[in-house]
């Protein structure tokens, strides 16, 4: 069997106005002096890495941006050797005027020059078919408006003490130490995703998931217990559908941590607030262990226009 090696990178995108006075999307590409090839910033996972974390690692080596992942772009394999098969997870990673005027290129035996090139052009620049197919879906959703993205993260507790072995209040059971180690593990690849907004149930397993998180962003966790599990048992659930509809509304990247039964009805209830079908897809985003959590992508733009694209991690337990 061949050996296989996982990589991440980004198609980083932004916008300008042309000479004539219209919007065109540009997209970076850089160039392997090695290889003598045109492609996008990517690179293998270090020990211990996530793919979204090695995304934004590499980009950040590679080109110097440090850029915060977008909508899922897809996936690509290659054979290396023939002992050893390549897999590439690609992201998309808006990228501002300012970011962009302000990034610092260093050449490097790597890679020697980068360049933004019209997305019109792009296709044709780049040296491998792979690359080319998975642009395609790039250029998909540029034609439909849908490129710019924030994104939902729905997460369940890390690990919590057990019902049975606690005599305190079930709100207030709290995570384990490898739950606790959990909630310092998804610190990288949650902030991957830059979220601005870091929403909690009240539970103390919930607020300590999101503690690190909020730490290292230097974020407030807004606590609700509408999305306890206590308000889930007593059916009040129209606060929860609310809570939903205002992250939508704001179009900000947010992360909402809940519990085991809550998380289908918060999935639900942002299918009902983009007018997305309900779906088995649904099922498998909220089917969550401990730690684990779903990356919902929805079109600033066009939110109505439904769910984009979901990835879950379900975080090793």
């Amino acid at each position: 069997m061949a050996e296989e090696i996982f990589a991440a990178g980004t198609v980083c995108w932004r916008r300008e106005v042309a000479d004539d006075g219209r919007e065109r999307t540009l997209v970076l590409l850089i160039h392997r002096p090695k290889r003598r090839d045109y492609s996008f910033p990517k690179g293998k996972l270090d020990a211990g890495e996530s793919l979204p974390q090695a995304a934004v690692r590499e980009t950040r080596e590679e080109t110097g941006l440090k850029v915060r992942l977008g909508v899922h772009l897809g996936t690509i394999h290659y054979e290396v050797s023939k002992s050893r098969r390549k897999t590439v997870q690609y992201w998309a990673a808006e990228v501002s005027e300012k970011a962009a005027h302000a990034m610092k290129f260093r050449a490097n035996s790597e890679v020697d020059a980068i360049e933004w090139v019209p997305a019109s052009e792009a296709r044709e620049r780049l040296t491998y078919p792979a690359d080319q197919e998975l642009f395609d879906v790039f250029l998909d959703l540029e034609a439909r408006d849908l490129l710019e993205t924030f994104s939902m993260t729905v997460l369940r507790h890390a690990k919590a003490l057990p019902r049975r072995e606690s005599s305190m209040a079930d709100h207030l059971r709290p995570l384990t130490s490898f739950g606790e180690e959990q909630a310092e593990t998804l610190v990288p690849t949650l902030d991957a995703f830059g979220p601005r907004k870091i929403y909690s149930s009240t539970a103390v397993r919930c607020r300590s998931t999101v503690a690190p998180l909020a730490h290292y962003r230097d974020k407030r966790v807004r606590e609700t217990d509408a999305i306890s599990q206590d308000a889930w048992d007593a059916g009040e659930l129209d606060r929860m559908r609310r809570l939903v509809e205002k992250v939508v509304n704001r179009r900000k990247n947010a992360v909402i941590c809940s519990h085991r039964p809550v998380i289908p009805d918060i999935a639900r209830a942002l299918a009902d607030a983009t007018e997305s079908p309900r779906g088995e897809y649904l099922s498998e985003a909220t089917s969550l262990p401990p730690g684990g959590f779903s990356v919902f992508h929805i079109s600033k733009r066009h939110p109505e226009r439904g769910i984009i694209v979901v990835e879950t991690y379900p975080l090793k337990h």
